[in-house]
């Protein structure tokens, strides 16, 4: 008992000492085209493993409706724009998240993620992981989510016809990152989200900023990646212009050569960190994710 009483209060001083236990960051997820906020597979998977490999983490897996299968369908047709500024809605008025956050996407999720840092720092997204994320956008859809699907064959024709139609942009979220390396100036004057993002009309000088707040910006590319074209685009790189064989890194892009978003010197700083990891789109492993993507959000 005496042993007991005299170690109360060194434990109390310890306490006034070492303050209160930091409160761990609270992660926002964003899923891809044809998924939804809590698939079990899915986001569902993710949402639980993060819990509980970060005991009292709060995690915000983003929904774009009023139930799943809405969520599921604005992943295809609800203008991405306005669903940045729904989700920036949401986020700003979560109590959990005003201290700041991490962002998770997963594939379409993650430039769309990136515009949310872009157009709304409020509150601050800290560090941005894209899983898969096409940040210069796609050329083609060899594979979407369910091959047999009619969605994805519409989807695919509906490309080929006319991406850069106004009904189309404003109708179609895969057409505002469709990015036709052989109609440059088509895709600069009409896509209605990508170039905008992408300072291809002009500098925003604000999204330069916000991005650059940033504390990580992290690629993961799938190295035997057969859905996105071209699967460079994870890592911010693209097409040479004018063609749709020859690809570029981002450091040979004129947007980052004119460091149009700050990429180059975020780039100097150690702040873009990009990562291979083998297999196809979104296919990795539980001890891939643990080793390497969880030490961000810690």
């Amino acid at each position: 008992m005496a042993a007991l009483r005299t170690a109360v209060p060194v434990l109390a001083l310890l306490g006034l000492c070492l303050g209160p236990a930091a409160a761990v960051t609270p992660l926002v997820i964003w899923h891809g085209m044809g998924d939804s906020c809590c698939n079990p597979v899915s986001m569902g998977y993710i949402q639980k493993l993060v819990e509980k490999k970060i005991p009292g983490i709060y995690v915000l897996s983003l929904k774009i409706g009023s139930n799943l299968i809405q969520d599921m369908e604005n992943s295809f047709f609800m203008n991405v724009n306005d669903q940045v500024s729904e989700v920036c809605s949401q986020l700003a008025t979560d109590p959990h998240l005003k201290g700041g956050y991490n962002a998770m996407g997963f594939s379409q999720g993650g430039q769309f993620l990136r515009a949310v840092a872009q157009r709304c720092p409020s509150p601050p997204m800290l560090n941005l992981i894209s899983v898969g994320g096409q940040h210069q956008g796609v050329y083609g859809f060899p594979r979407c989510p369910g091959e047999s699907s009619h969605i994805c064959d519409w989807i695919r024709k509906t490309l080929d016809l006319g991406a850069y139609t106004k009904a189309v942009q404003e109708h179609l979220v895969q057409a505002e990152y469709w990015h036709d390396p052989l109609k440059e100036e088509d895709y600069r004057k009409n896509s209605i989200f990508l170039a905008d993002i992408n300072q291809e009309r002009g500098i925003n000088e604000t999204y330069k900023k916000n991005l650059m707040a940033l504390r990580k910006f992290v690629m993961v590319k799938f190295l035997n990646d057969t859905m996105v074209d071209p699967p460079i685009s994870e890592w911010f790189g693209f097409y040479k212009s004018g063609q749709a064989k020859e690809t570029i890194p981002l450091q040979e892009t004129s947007l980052y050569k004119e460091d149009r978003l700050g990429l180059q010197e975020m780039d100097k700083a150690g702040k873009l960190v990009f990562l291979g990891v083998k297999g196809d789109h979104l296919h990795f492993s539980e001890e891939w994710f643990d080793s390497t993507i969880l030490p961000f959000l810690q």
